[in-house]
């Protein structure tokens, strides 16, 4: 049996387990490429294969170090404090939040947290094994009542499988939906931050190469969480299971239409912000990270302030992109369009700047096609009237700097949805742009879904460095989620993302998205209203779109 490691063939005349093998330069390996599957290191190679080791610096590494942490923390709250209730959310600073809404009685939240810590140390000092066990479905149904565990109860009523796979450690069981770690001695860096009612989970990142980022606060971002938890809970959709609930009980177009309402109260109250404040505020800044829904957010707006009596006007940033022959690749040869020199800032600011002070501006138009700018239409503001300017750098200070900071109203839009499988395991917000983005591109630019899973670590890149930075910049942070578009983009998405070739390299990423997909009932695109902003992604919008 030959097993090429690293691009190194070993030869062995057995099998062997993946974690037998030689580890090469890879730090701590959490998790295998096994002939583009992946595979946990307790897996037993039988045949010829290509090995390639995963950390934390890798994004499946660190998929499966924060898992793992996870399961640890769950198991000393479980072991500590029996029968307390406590949740687990994506959250602020790039971290896991683990909501304790109510300590026990008596025991102070540094205590509690000081011996969370203690119990993982002891148990990662031990370096326990962590184990994979296949129980039936009965036999997993008996766990969770025993435990009280009625959100997992509840969430195998729509698995498709017949059994489950828990995880065991020590005596302790449980579930992550997702690979583990071979043993807890794997967890050498991470920290429980107080952040009321519970406390922040960090721990290393890909995006930092494998440490743990520094904690930034992010007070607006996180109460705009919290308000999408208290959404959830009013309406009865906090978890996959209560969501299918609305579709299984005939209550689709209900779903729908609640949320959609809750977009159309929050707009309201936008525009009547604004218009409030019209004859101070001149600019109208509207950023967000890639499929935000920024596009249709901004037309609503629009039309909003129109019923508000204010006549604003929308300026593209695409049109002040520097011809492309002025624009300089980066150290690796490429060009980046998502770096902010690309854009003609001095022009921007001085376009803006005119406008406010009522001048005549010939504002510049560009052409994607030629990749230059061709020709400008002439545009005049009236007093009170507001500019909207929308893309991933409008809250960026360089792109306004010379524009009174009090005449600029900043909105951040991002979907915020705090949805769980179970109360142990939150779905990753990055995975629904992701989603929305396959779906889109496939339908509007003929982009399959492995070109765009091929772009996204690029895109996420630049997220982080032009748009996450200045967030708690905005006013008003927009949550373009929607409780019930998973069921909608389900079909749209998994009719792509089945279309990758199992030899792909980006298989692994389509498998984890078809995987957690499968677990929403679909829900029919004809009760989405033409209106929506899920209409920008999946078509049949009452905009237009290009």
């Amino acid at each position: 049996m030959r097993i090429y490691l690293n691009q190194k063939p070993h030869t062995f005349n057995s099998p062997i387990r993946l974690d037998a093998l030689p580890l090469g330069e890879t730090k701590t390996p959490l998790i295998a490429r096994v002939n583009d599957r992946l595979r946990e290191l307790t897996y037993t190679l039988s045949e010829d294969a290509t090995v390639e080791f995963l950390d934390v610096r890798h994004p499946e590494g660190q998929f499966v170090y924060e898992a793992t942490l996870r399961y640890l923390v769950a198991m000393a709250l479980d072991t500590l404090y029996p029968g307390l209730f406590y949740k687990f959310n994506f959250s602020v600073s790039r971290a896991t939040y683990c909501h304790v809404p109510q300590a026990p009685e008596g025991v102070k939240r540094s205590t509690l947290i000081a011996k969370v810590t203690a119990f993982i140390e002891e148990k990662v000092a031990l370096n326990l094994p962590i184990e994979r066990v296949y129980l039936s479905l009965d036999e997993v149904k008996d766990i969770y009542r025993n435990r009280g565990w009625d959100d997992k109860l509840e969430s195998l009523r729509y698995r498709p499988d017949a059994g489950v796979h828990l995880y065991q450690c020590d005596g302790y069981l449980n579930y992550m939906y997702h690979h583990m770690a071979p043993t807890t001695g794997v967890i050498t860096a991470f920290h429980l931050r107080s952040y009321a009612p519970g406390f922040l989970i960090q721990y290393p990142r890909s995006e930092t190469a494998g440490t743990l980022p520094p904690f930034v606060d992010q007070p607006i971002f996180s109460q705009v969480l919290r308000e999408a938890s208290d959404w959830g809970l009013r309406i009865e959709a906090q978890t996959i299971a209560q969501i299918n609930r609305y579709v299984d009980e005939k209550q689709t177009a209900e779903l729908v239409q609640l949320n959609e309402s809750k977009h159309n109260q929050m707009i309201a109250h936008l525009g009547k912000i604004i218009e409030n404040d019209r004859h101070k505020i001149r600019l109208i800044a509207i950023a967000g990270p890639s499929s935000s829904g920024k596009t249709t957010f901004s037309t609503r707006l629009r039309i909003e302030l129109v019923t508000q009596g204010l006549k604003p006007i929308m300026i593209s940033l695409d049109d002040y992109y520097l011809d492309r022959e002025h624009i300089l690749p980066n150290e690796d040869g490429i060009i980046d369009l998502e770096h902010i020199e690309t854009l003609d800032i001095a022009l921007l600011n001085e376009n803006l700047r005119d406008l406010i002070a009522g001048k005549n501006v010939d504002l510049p138009r560009f052409d994607f096609t030629q990749k230059k700018r061709v020709g400008s239409r002439s545009v005049t503001v009236e007093p009170g009237q507001p500019i909207i300017i929308e893309g991933i750098h409008a809250l960026n200070p360089r792109l306004t700097e010379r524009v009174e900071d009090d005449r600029v109203y900043r909105i951040f839009i991002a979907p915020m949805l705090q949805i769980n499988q179970d109360w142990h395991n939150p779905i990753s917000l990055t995975n629904l742009r992701l989603l929305r983005r396959i779906v889109r591109d496939q339908k509007y630019r003929n982009a399959s879904a492995e070109k765009t899973i091929t772009m996204w670590p690029s895109v996420r890149e630049g997220e982080f460095k032009w748009i996450y930075p200045f967030q708690e910049r905005a006013h008003y942070i927009f949550n373009s989620g929607l409780l019930y578009e998973f069921g909608v983009l389900k079909p749209l998405a998994m009719a792509s993302l089945k279309n990758i070739d199992p030899s792909s390299e980006h298989y692994i990423t389509a498998n984890r998205l078809m995987k957690f997909l499968k677990y929403f009932m679909p829900i029919d695109e004809k009760h989405v209203p033409c209106n929506s902003l899920l209409r920008e992604f999946i078509g049949d919008s009452c905009f237009t779109f290009e």
